[in-house]
């Protein structure tokens, strides 16, 4: 299978299973919501540490992280952020709110954008104006649908935006920054748990074997698909991961209308309608500035001595331009001519033909650079 195939499955199925987690919280249903996320947290460290061993990653990174705060800053920030996203979502399926979750999720791409406005001083094209606009008033009226603010879909779709905004500042890839978030919040999550079993709150052991074991399986729910989404972006643009992503919040849309049965009003298909044409107007914005970025830097060649435009390594690229000769080299006529009508200078080979050295140059490129 060609590695783009290879990396569209495997960004896929990350995503699939995300939206198919709306499915496993609910069966924690005899446990809090913030025990959940506890537990969640203690066993994605193991998971973590799991992973790293699997693909060899080591451990080697880890120490200059935990000694310099500028670099575990950041990353603490993130954990903060992530487990409150964390949290909303669980909290959500849990209490058959799992469309709040699918909009969260719809909704994020168009609250990054206002952080990136507003934090970065990024500027928005005028389609990019017009899904926020639009944005702004499918939540308006999922507000009305509702009753209510629909709290939790902002909750976890500016947390997870905050959150994308907050690893701009870290400098690890995507597994070793999950498994440093995991090990910031691995021991207050240990404590929680700990007091939870003291006081008798707790359900670790309490409720079922089963129980038990879907508790510790959390973490891996958490860091399997991570796995899967950092081999595709290895595979395949990150333009494409960008429209994988929305399998995800479309898989929790149909778990939470058709399989848990939320009620579909006109005024809530009034609001998830206008997120969609607003992602639809997102969408078609990215890809035509990336369709015009990359026109901007194909730019026609001259012919090389095949005849193909541009050089070798960057197709539709300009010829490299010939080196001069140095001026200090010597003359084509100061060569001292061997008996034999070769130039000694060049052990006795024949002079090349006339054109061939320009030919070369065009086709190889300039030399390789010392430094």
């Amino acid at each position: 299978m060609p590695d783009s195939n290879r990396g569209v499955l495997l960004g896929a199925s990350a995503f699939l299973f995300w939206g198919f987690a709306a499915l496993y919280w609910p069966l924690l249903s005899a446990s809090e919501p913030s025990e959940v996320l506890a537990h969640r947290m203690v066993w994605a460290l193991l998971a973590m540490a799991v992973i790293l061993v699997v693909t060899r990653r080591g451990w080697g990174w880890l120490p200059p992280v935990l000694r310099e705060p500028r670099r575990l800053l950041p990353v603490a920030a993130a954990a903060v952020l992530i487990s409150l996203n964390w949290w909303g979502f669980i909290y959500s399926v849990s209490i058959q709110e799992t469309l709040q979750a699918s909009l969260a999720y719809f909704i994020n791409p168009l609250m990054s954008v206002l952080l990136g406005m507003v934090f970065f001083a990024e500027r928005l094209r005028s389609l990019q104006w017009v899904a926020v606009a639009l944005g702004t008033i499918a939540v308006v009226v999922m507000t009305t649908a509702y009753g209510a603010t629909p709290w939790l879909s902002l909750l976890m779709a500016s947390s997870f935006a905050a959150y994308g905004a907050v690893k701009k500042y870290v400098d690890l890839d995507g597994t070793q920054s999950l498994t440093v978030e995991t090990l910031v919040m691995f021991l207050p999550a240990l404590g929680f748990v700990v007091y939870l079993e003291a006081t008798g709150a707790g359900t670790t052991f309490s409720v079922s074997a089963a129980h038990t074991v879907l508790l510790i399986g959390g973490g891996f729910v958490t860091a399997l698909p991570l796995l899967l989404f950092g081999m595709a972006t290895r595979l395949v643009p990150l333009s494409v991961i960008g429209m994988l992503q929305y399998i995800a919040p479309t898989g929790i849309f149909l778990i939470g209308w058709l399989i848990q049965g939320e009620e579909m009003p006109a005024s809530r298909w009034t609001g998830f309608l206008l997120v969609w044409l607003a992602l639809s107007v997102f969408v078609f914005d990215q890809l035509r500035s990336q369709r015009k970025a990359r026109n901007e830097r194909k730019t026609p060649g001259l012919p090389d001595a095949e005849g193909v435009p541009g050089s070798p390594d960057t197709p539709g690229a300009p010829a490299p331009a010939r080196r001069p000769e140095p001026l200090d080299g010597p003359h084509p006529r100061q060569a001292r001519p061997s008996p034999g009508g070769t130039s000694a200078d060049r052990g006795g080979q024949t002079p090349p033909p006339a054109g061939a050295e320009d030919r070369r140059t065009r086709c190889e490129g300039p030399p390789a650079s010392s430094e």
